[in-house]
């Protein structure tokens, strides 16, 4: 499990790209508060801030021709199996991005993607 650098979502190929999107799901759904240390810090925030990102992912795949379920696009909802919010707080424009996504962070995805044998020019 892992929120890719959202730099790298317009670059991400085809498989990971798909992936972040599963994962998305996942967590905005049952998988809400549930450990696990790659992606813990995301729980810190509102669950705006995971929908905005995940907006950011259904955009790319959008752009690339992609069909998602359009129930996502709606901020409150949370999948199949979950309740939606009853209310939702909206987070600033300005911090919806997430901290931990860094200059570090940034290589650090990138290395991982490199493990994998994927290499995004910087």
């Amino acid at each position: 499990m892992r929120l890719w650098h959202e730099d790298l979502i317009s670059k991400l190929p085809r498989q990971q790209l798909l992936g972040q999107h599963r994962e998305c799901c996942a967590l905005r759904g049952l998988g809400w508060k549930k450990k696990h240390a790659t992606v813990d810090y995301v729980f810190e925030y509102p669950p705006f801030k995971l929908y905005h990102y995940h907006m950011k992912v259904m955009k790319e795949m959008k752009r690339r021709g992609y069909q998602n379920d359009r129930k996502w696009e709606d901020p409150a909802y949370r999948g199949k199996n979950c309740p939606a919010y009853d209310e939702l707080i909206e987070c600033p424009d300005d911090t919806l991005k997430y901290p931990e996504h860094d200059g570090n962070y940034l290589t650090e995805c990138l290395e991982n993607l490199a493990g994998k044998g994927i290499y995004i020019p910087q």
